[in-house]
């Protein structure tokens, strides 16, 4: 879609009034999707109007947020008409704000022209689900109200509140109920506007901070784990690497695109600590577990050095914890015989 919207009326641009979206109140979702649209070089010299006059946002090159028309054939970006259940593919399920109306048609794009590579990369394609999970649904979901736990009965409530996400700090930039405003209307749009402003370049900000990580360490460890993967075939259950890399969210990613099942998923990982010792550590059922697939065997758990060693005939034993998760040697070598043990060990 995005490629279609790129090459839609080219000339367009030369005849609206710029980017448009609502006045008034702020939110994340059209802060981020100005900021978005302005990281193109077709919106990038647009000026910015919001307005919620009706024939302001007829004459728009682009609408976000306003209008009441997602058409995007023509550039019109609202998600607050009656029957609008637009999301970001087959597999979300999460109503889109203006900001995933952008980042859906216009993603693609985006990231080709920030990180210079063709939008053809797979890296694009990658990257492009990357931010909307780890970014922009987020921003869709408040900015609609949909709930992150809707099931949860009425009465359960929170530990404590955390009002601290970028809505929130967005929100916070618009004026307080007792604030003192500009009486003239020209002069008040304006502050309204300069705030706006500063709430679209904190969004951008952000954002653009999380797809550099993205790209420059996410994506590389992305890449070990997946040669770290390839290269234990041998030993499927068994993933070794020779440097310290985030592998957690990796491995399930991609156990889950190879179709792998419980009889052939990782059960341990052996890697280097910052001191130069070796851990085995237990892969947790899921990412955010504190239970593991198969903890390290018991009779190990809560035993430290000679004592250990001596337990599991492994030299170089320094721990195992307490509930199996993890476990140290002081060589490569006593870290993969502790983690092959504990794959044969039967309670």
């Amino acid at each position: 879609m995005a490629a279609s919207l790129a090459s839609t009326d080219a000339k367009r641009a030369n005849h609206g009034i710029g980017i448009v979206t609502h006045s008034g109140t702020h939110h994340a979702d059209e802060a981020l999707a100005v900021h978005l649209l302005r990281k193109l070089p077709r919106f990038a010299s647009e000026p910015l109007t919001r307005t919620r006059d009706a024939a302001l946002i007829d004459r728009a090159t682009i609408v976000v947020d306003v209008g009441a028309t997602y058409e995007p054939e023509k550039w019109r970006f609202d998600h607050h008409q009656r029957g609008f259940d637009e999301v970001f593919d087959g597999a979300h399920g999460t109503k889109l704000s203006s900001a995933g109306l952008v980042w859906k048609h216009f993603g693609k794009e985006i990231l080709a022209a920030h990180l210079t590579l063709a939008q053809t990369d797979a890296t694009v394609d990658l990257l492009h689900v990357k931010l909307y999970d780890d970014f922009v649904e987020a921003i869709d979901g408040i900015d609609n109200g949909i709930p992150l736990y809707a099931d949860l009965p009425a009465e359960v409530r929170p530990a404590y509140r955390s009002k601290t996400d970028l809505s929130s700090r967005i929100a916070h930039l618009n004026p307080s109920w007792n604030e003192t405003l500009p009486a003239d209307p020209e002069a008040r749009q304006r502050d309204q506007d300069e705030r706006f402003e500063r709430a679209s370049t904190l969004a951008g900000t952000e954002f653009f901070d999380r797809v550099d990580y993205a790209y420059r360490s996410w994506l590389p460890a992305r890449r070990l784990v997946e040669a770290a993967m390839d290269a234990s075939k041998a030993t499927p259950r068994l993933v070794v690497f020779d440097s310290y890399v985030g592998w957690k969210d990796h491995l399930f990613t991609l156990e889950a695109e190879r179709n792998l099942d419980d009889a052939s998923n990782t059960l341990y990982v052996v890697y280097p600590d910052e001191a130069g010792k070796w851990r085995v550590q237990a892969v947790p059922k899921t990412p955010e577990s504190f239970a593991s697939r198969k903890a390290l065997p018991e009779p190990w758990r809560g035993v430290r050095d000679d004592e250990l060693s001596s337990k599991t005939g492994i030299p170089g034993c320094i721990f195992v914890h307490q509930s199996g998760f993890i476990g140290g040697n002081a060589t490569k070598e006593g870290a993969l015989k502790m983690a092959h043990d504990a794959l044969a060990f039967t309670a």
